[in-house]
């Protein structure tokens, strides 16, 4: 596929799930699983919804990103495209690690520390949750960051020509029916494996290798997805098939866990259900993007901008919010409300405010900087269309 096109699915699909992390962690301050903050009374109900949410929203944000790099890189060199992440990721990640997630530790352990700012001279007292030096929810940045890195090598060969045969298999796959569920089998066969050794998503980053791995193949994923109409038009025309799969798999993980009773064999029919509902699932979802959301608008050119700065912010400010009012007694629906309500405006009026403007915030928020005022560049384009006039009058 042309590498200039927009692929306005991709946006829409990346805002949604972003928005779906964010909901995701208001429903951590109220459900039993632990959390920096937590609401007085825990409700367990969310958890069966939470637990389908957490299978697949993350893998397919690392499969959106792959997606991303390849329309990304347009007619991009390699080392443009590494001082580009380099840029775009990292600097945004330290910049957080030193400003946005000291707050979320300190508003956990508030009661060790008698200020914020004498918290700040204790932030490289140890790693988190024994220390205090953390990464939190930046860990997606620097996940996204190490993959795309590592996935060089790989990008390099994808757009030579010695990789048209491997992607002309990819796509005669694609086309089979049902042959977008098998990319599921390396994935697979990746976790079997790898979960032996390191079997819990730890976000640690050298202790989290199988899912860092099954991450990494998702990248992938996307990256060819993007590049294959064949794998486009295979998500759209069997997406009710893709559905059926995931809620079929989903039926047999509910009712066969309640059946088994050896521990391991266990631990292994819930690791390969979940992920071939997270794959199954996320095909699925794909599917009805490209299939009913390839359309622009300016209401989508605002939010796929604001949407990263937005998830660099959001999650510190619900802790901040939530911490005040976790003991307050409140019915459950107004306390959510009002925790939804109030962090989003305040995410995105920071936003709007104190990062949109000012191109020193928006670099530190991983966005280009602002353009020149368009007034400013229509007026220097009539002052060399005159300058040109006047050199055809007198030349």
């Amino acid at each position: 596929m042309d590498k200039s096109d927009r692929r306005y699915e991709i946006d829409w699909l990346r805002i949604v799930l972003i928005l779906s992390v964010f909901l995701f962690h208001i429903g951590m301050f109220f459900n039993p699983w632990h959390w920096h903050v937590k609401n007085n009374v825990q409700y367990p109900q969310l958890v069966e919804l939470m637990g389908f949410l957490h299978c697949w929203r993350m893998p397919l944000l690392f499969f959106v990103s792959g997606a991303g790099t390849f329309l990304a890189l347009g007619k991009r060199s390699i080392l443009e495209y590494a001082k580009e992440r380099n840029k775009r990721l990292m600097l945004p990640f330290f910049f957080g690690l030193f400003t946005l997630v000291p707050i979320q530790v300190y508003l956990e352990k508030y009661t060790e520390y008698p200020s914020l700012w004498n918290f700040y001279t204790h932030v490289f007292d140890g790693v988190y949750p024994e220390g205090n030096m953390s990464w939190h929810h930046l860990w997606f940045i620097l996940y996204l960051f190490f993959l795309s890195m590592i996935a060089i090598p790989i990008i390099k060969w994808l757009r030579s020509n010695r990789s048209q045969n491997f992607l002309n298999f990819i796509n005669r796959i694609a086309c089979k029916k049902g042959g977008m569920l098998l990319f599921v089998i390396p994935i697979l066969i990746s976790q079997i494996i790898l979960r032996q050794f390191w079997p819990n998503s730890t976000h640690g980053f050298i202790d989290d290798w199988a899912y860092m791995f099954m991450y990494f193949l998702y990248f992938i994923y996307g990256y060819l997805f993007a590049n294959s109409k064949e794998m486009t038009k295979s998500v759209i025309s069997q997406r009710y098939l893709n559905i059926l799969v995931a809620t079929s798999v989903y039926v047999c993980y509910r009712v066969g866990g309640g059946l088994i009773v050896n521990d391991t064999l266990y631990r292994y029919f819930h690791a390969i259900m979940d992920i071939m509902l997270a794959w199954s699932t996320g095909i699925a979802v794909l599917g009805f993007f490209c299939r009913y959301m390839r359309f622009n608008s300016p209401f989508r050119k605002h939010a796929n901008e604001a949407i990263y700065p937005f998830y660099l912010l959001h999650q510190p400010i619900i802790l901040l919010f939530g911490f005040y009012i976790k003991d307050i007694e409140m019915n459950i629906v107004a306390k959510a409300l009002y925790l939804t309500v109030a962090s989003f405006a305040t995410s995105i009026g920071i936003y709007l405010l104190l990062i949109r403007p000012f191109n020193f915030m928006r670099v530190v928020f991983g966005l280009k900087p602002r353009k020149k005022d368009q007034m400013q560049l229509k007026e220097s384009l009539i002052k060399i269309e005159q300058l040109n006039n006047q050199n055809k009058v007198h030349p």
